[in-house]
């Protein structure tokens, strides 16, 4: 399994090198013949090494297939490919499951919002990591801007999209996407022309060390919110034998604070590299650590990434995180841990065919929490067979409701305490059918929200330092928040 920690849009060699072929390249325009071949020679052998790789072009679509947004930024691209992704896809008579689609030897990257289509276009071999978590990016700066993405917004605002699409891609490469930095400079309200002194601001913001935070920032009150999220993904056997388990989750930072904080931020125990994966930035918690020792709870992360604001080279020498933060909410880490999960609920299910019409299915459904704490939104999905005529249900608590356009039985409890055991139980009459294939069964999926990190995840400490302004920790209003969610969890029957 590979790890990584890493910092989003860092320095790109090919996209220095294709602002250095450009401004050259003008140059070479007024300059003699002679120039222009010892230039494209050079050109050649630098190309050769650094593989020049782009986005062709970006298209925003409702969902008739009409182009709201069209930006082309590469020559290679014609009108003939928004034709062709509106026929291929959007009015596709199949639907199209991949979010990587060719056509004519020509790439689209989509991804879909409520209804609205996302297309980033290329004729090269690009990096498809890179190309969505850049269409990502662009999602969250627009909601950053307008709020919902809906056709109405974007019809509001296109002027403003294409502004922000003139800073965030600079002839295919994305350059800076960070919504403090944009909001600095791109604004929805009319400005008055800047004085030099705030030009040389946006100026030192853009290129400086800190360029996600402006300075001058100021708050009557000084406060910071940290809510650590949880996706706990399951794959469990009929039996309860746990076939896979693995929890992503995030920690979101909310930060209203003023002036140029310095934050530090610490987890469980130290988070110590381990001494064969240095060299590929592998991060686990050391159980043999002092907290282990002491017989804290430590959390072992298979793999972590970073906000571009946390200093790296702290981490690895302090084994702390530590950081400027940007202003308002952003995604400090994301990490990965497969190790002591704490599963929430487990669902045991029990079906037995009674003939060739007749199903019943037991599923009991039990809460392994603190007894104090609430799980909230549960739903539990039971697939049904295609043949099912009728359906009669009993629950012992929340709602139970077959529906057909599913194929399946929805269970919904608002709330439910831990260590708590409830069932259902249900009677399916089914068609008969000539077919003599076995109906096989899918898994049982639910959903839920707990206010716990199901990995073990706990903030340590949480501290500010402004030496500036003059506030301390002690003056920061903190709020730390934990809540888990299902992500794929999956129980076989």
């Amino acid at each position: 399994m590979s790890r990584s920690k890493e910092k989003c849009f860092n320095f790109q060699p090919a996209v220095f090198l294709q602002f250095i072929i450009r401004t050259i390249d003008i140059k070479c325009t007024i300059i003699n013949n002679s120039a222009k071949i010892i230039w494209k020679s050079t050109l050649s052998t630098l190309q050769s090494q650094i593989p020049l790789k782009m986005i062709g072009g970006l298209f925003v679509y409702n969902h008739k297939g009409e182009v709201l947004i069209s930006r082309v930024y590469r020559d290679d691209i014609g009108r003939n490919a928004v034709d062709a992704f509106r026929v291929n896809v959007i009015h596709a008579r199949q639907q199209v499951r991949s979010p990587v689609t060719n056509i004519a030897r020509t790439s689209f990257f989509h991804i879909k919002r409520a209804n609205i289509w996302l297309a980033a276009v290329t004729k090269q071999n690009v990096n498809a990591a890179m190309v969505f978590e850049f269409l990502l990016k662009i999602i969250d700066v627009m909601q950053s801007y307008f709020g919902k993405i809906s056709e109405e917004n974007i019809k509001n605002n296109f002027v403003l999209i294409y502004e922000l699409l003139d800073e965030i891609l600079d002839f295919g490469y994305p350059q800076n996407s960070d919504t403090g930095v944009l909001k600095t400079f791109i604004t929805q309200q009319g400005i008055k022309s800047a004085s030099k002194e705030e030009q040389a601001q946006i100026t030192s913001q853009v290129t400086g060390q800190i360029g996600w935070r402006r300075e001058g920032i100021k708050y009557r009150r000084n406060e910071l919110f940290l809510d650590v999220l949880e996706y706990v993904n399951l794959l469990m056997s009929p039996q309860g034998q746990v076939l896979s388990a693995h929890v992503a989750g995030k920690v979101v930072m909310k930060s209203y604070l003023s002036g140029m904080p310095e934050c530090k931020f610490g987890i469980n125990d130290k988070i110590v590299m381990e001494a064969k994966g240095k060299g590929n930035g592998g991060i686990s918690g050391n159980t043999d650590s002092e907290g282990a020792r002491s017989g804290k709870p430590v959390v072992v992360i298979d793999d972590c990434q970073f906000h571009q604001c946390v200093k790296l080279s702290k981490f690895e020498t302090e084994h702390s995180i530590s950081f400027i933060p940007p202003d308002g909410e952003f995604e400090l880490m994301r990490y990965r841990t497969t190790k002591d999960i704490s599963l929430p609920f487990r669902v045991i299910p029990l079906v037995r065919e009674v003939g060739r019409t007749k199903m019943e299915v037991k599923v009991v459904l039990k809460s392994n929490f603190k007894p104090s704490l609430l799980g909230q939104k549960i739903e539990v999905k039971i697939p049904t067979p295609l043949n099912t005529s009728g359906v009669q249900l009993i629950c012992l608590k929340g709602k139970a409701k077959y529906k057909s356009s599913e194929n399946a039985i929805v269970w919904k409890i608002k709330r439910m305490a831990g260590m708590k055991e409830t069932q259902l139980s249900a009677e399916i009459e089914l068609l008969e059918t000539d077919t003599k294939k076995k109906w096989t069964r899918p898994p049982i999926s639910m959903g839920f929200e707990v206010p716990f990190a199901p990995s073990g995840f706990k903030v340590r400490y949480l501290k500010v330092y402004e030496s500036k302004l003059n506030y301390s920790d002690h003056d920061v209003i903190k709020w730390v928040r934990y809540i888990g969610r299902s992500g794929l969890y999956e129980t076989r029957c």
